[in-house]
């Protein structure tokens, strides 16, 4: 199996603009917290949103090509839905890491960074992007 084989597949092309967006997010939260003094769930939160707009245009762009042509706006209300969960999950558990664990803020964060892009994936995959033939199965009531 050759790397150009490997990088045909949504969900490795989906890790990629993962790992891209995670590193990314904890640059942003670091910054946030350490140079402009911004509380640690405030500083994830924002660093959260601040990788919405890459992410979106790489997953629609490269990862998800196969998706069925729906209008721009309607594929991007869909990705920030999705996002805007993903958001609420990761304050929630940057908060329960941070307030009632006692954990250091990184440690939080190393927790979201492998729930939410399960969570994300999950629901872009099979709403957001979802492929045309999926759309046909479903409708046949196969």
């Amino acid at each position: 199996m050759s790397i150009a084989s490997i990088l045909q597949s949504p969900i490795i092309k989906y890790g990629i603009v993962g790992l891209l967006g995670t590193a990314l997010h904890f640059a942003l939260l670091v910054a946030l917290v350490e140079w402009g003094g911004l509380h640690p769930i405030v500083g994830s939160a924002l660093g959260f949103i601040g990788v919405l707009l890459v992410s979106y245009v790489l997953n629609a762009k490269w990862t998800f090509t196969d998706s069925p042509r729906q209008s721009a706006m309607k594929q991007f209300v869909k990705y920030t839905l999705v996002s805007l969960s993903g958001l609420t999950l990761n304050t929630l558990v940057m908060y329960a890491a941070i307030e009632w664990m006692h954990l250091p803020y990184l440690l939080g964060q190393c927790i979201i960074t492998v729930l939410v892009p399960v969570h994300n994936y999950v629901l872009n995959r099979y709403w957001t992007f979802r492929q045309d033939t999926e759309i046909h199965h479903r409708a046949k009531g196969a």
